[in-house]
């Protein structure tokens, strides 16, 4: 089930790390961005995926313990960050443009490298210097504007010097960044390289990633990718890379081609979900008969309005892997989008079963139970939405789906509160302020219903959010 929501939870900064130095030219930019807040993609098969790719690299530098998470984002274009030192985002459009999956966990090394090399801690400490530096230049320049002012004729260049103080300091402060910045990558490349070699990977993904951009550079306008903007590759560096990465005794080792065929699956279905339907199949043309080929044709085919032979599609896939959960999930949610709640649960008791009671399709299941109007189905709804919800708390749908649930039951006060949590998470305040106080008014005081009405109602507007 891929969904789109707004990650909101949390204030972010979401700048990539090594654009910092490109924050001290523009911030209004980066504020605007960060306010806005990002926009995420949730989906259980991606999801675990990734999580697959970068365990045993966290357990190599040490993060393992730390919760590190990762965040997709919902953007097309090649990207990778780390913002907050507990998540590291990458955009799809960095899992489709990697062919293999030593290229995307090379990225991933690096950026952990990064968290792992407390980088951004690191970073504002620079940061907060390169200001204080800057309001001192500005004082010594002032005061030198001043003292010439007073002085009269004779002192015009002590007032011209002091003009000049004013916009030389922060070209120097922007340099001093950049190279500090520099540095941080290069650690962060030697970080990648020994934790893909504690693992038994190749670092060969990182270095035709980062290579791949560097030639790209060459001859992209500024401002082209953000990846290449945030993570400055000269040749030198790239240079580096490779030499490290090759005296890796894995460089030749190659991918696992069950895992290889994940990684495609996931791409083809990212492309099937994200892309339009002429791209698709340009991607993955009739004549192409292979597994992903076949998802993002199925895929495709629903989400254009066609049910029937996308089920018929569907249950190929399922015929010739019957224990994926993610063709179960997605047979359900065509039923389920394609007005066929009730028929859409069997697939989707399946799909969660084998997912491991995933909290993605839980919700799912939830959303199938809740749309078919049959009141037999409510006290499970509750019970697996609510178990869906406590495991996966960022997501508004899971709360949304219980307020119907709940309303449905006619337990007012709970589907009030559920109703104002959906809100908070979909960062409408108001909403869910008046949402909330009117579930206090449905509880009795100091009940847990109430004290969590309560928290939301006391709830400071994130940084940048307006408070009505």
């Amino acid at each position: 089930m891929l969904l789109r929501i707004a990650l909101r939870k949390k204030p972010l900064k979401l700048t990539a790390l090594m654009t910092a130095a490109a924050l001290a030219a523009a911030p209004m930019a980066a504020v605007a961005q960060e306010n806005k807040g990002p926009p995420v993609l949730r989906d259980t098969e991606t999801e675990q995926l990734l999580r697959e790719y970068t365990r045993p690299i966290l357990r190599a530098s040490g993060l393992e313990k730390q919760n590190i998470q990762m965040v997709i984002i919902n953007q097309g274009v090649f990207n990778a960050f780390v913002a907050d030192g507990r998540r590291i985002f990458v955009n799809y459009g960095a899992i489709m443009q990697s062919e293999t999956p030593n290229q995307i966990i090379g990225v991933m090394a690096h950026e952990t490298g990064h968290l792992a090399g407390g980088h951004l801690a690191k970073m504002r400490e620079q940061m907060a210097q390169a200001q204080t530096q800057m309001i001192i230049a500005m004082l010594l320049g002032a005061g030198a504007m001043v003292a010439g002012a007073q002085g009269g004729g004779g002192n015009s260049g002590l007032a011209n010097a002091g003009a000049a103080m004013f916009s030389a300091p922060g070209e120097m402060i922007r340099r001093n960044l950049l190279s500090y910045v520099r540095q941080q990558e290069e650690n962060a490349d030697k970080a990648g390289v020994k934790f893909l070699a504690a693992t038994g990977q190749s670092a060969r993904g990182m270095y035709e990633t980062f290579k791949r951009f560097t030639d790209e550079s060459l001859f992209a306008a500024r401002g082209s990718d953000p990846y290449v903007q945030s993570h400055p590759m000269p040749a030198q560096r790239v240079a580096a890379l490779e030499e490290l990465a090759r005296s890796s005794p894995y460089w030749d080792k190659k991918d696992d081609p069950a895992l290889q065929l994940r990684h495609d699956m996931v791409r083809a279905k990212i492309s099937a979900f994200m892309e339009r339907q002429e791209t698709v199949y340009r991607r993955y043309p009739l004549s192409n008969n292979s597994l992903p080929s076949r998802y993002a044709h199925a895929i495709s085919t629903y989400l254009h309005g066609d049910l029937r032979s996308a089920l018929t599609q569907i249950d190929a896939l399922i015929q010739q892997q019957p224990n994926n959960p993610y063709f179960h999930e997605v047979r359900g949610q065509a039923l389920l989008e394609g007005g066929k709640p009730q028929e859409a649960i069997a697939p989707l008791r399946r799909a969660v079963a084998l997912s491991n009671n995933s909290p993605l399709i839980e919700m799912l299941l939830g959303q199938a139970l809740v749309a078919t109007g049959n009141n037999a189905y409510t006290d499970e709804a509750i019970a697996i939405l609510r178990a869906a919800v406590a495991r996966e708390s960022e997501a508004p749908i899971g709360y949304m789906q219980l307020a119907m649930a709940y309303g449905r039951k006619g337990d007012y006060a709970q589907a009030d509160l559920a109703s104002a949590q959906a809100a908070y998470l979909r960062g409408d305040n108001k909403t869910a302020r008046d949402l909330a106080s009117r579930a206090k008014t449905r509880f009795a005081i100091g009940t847990p219903g109430w004290v969590k009405a309560d928290d939301i109602v006391s709830a400071k507007p994130l940084p940048g959010q307006k408070s009505n």
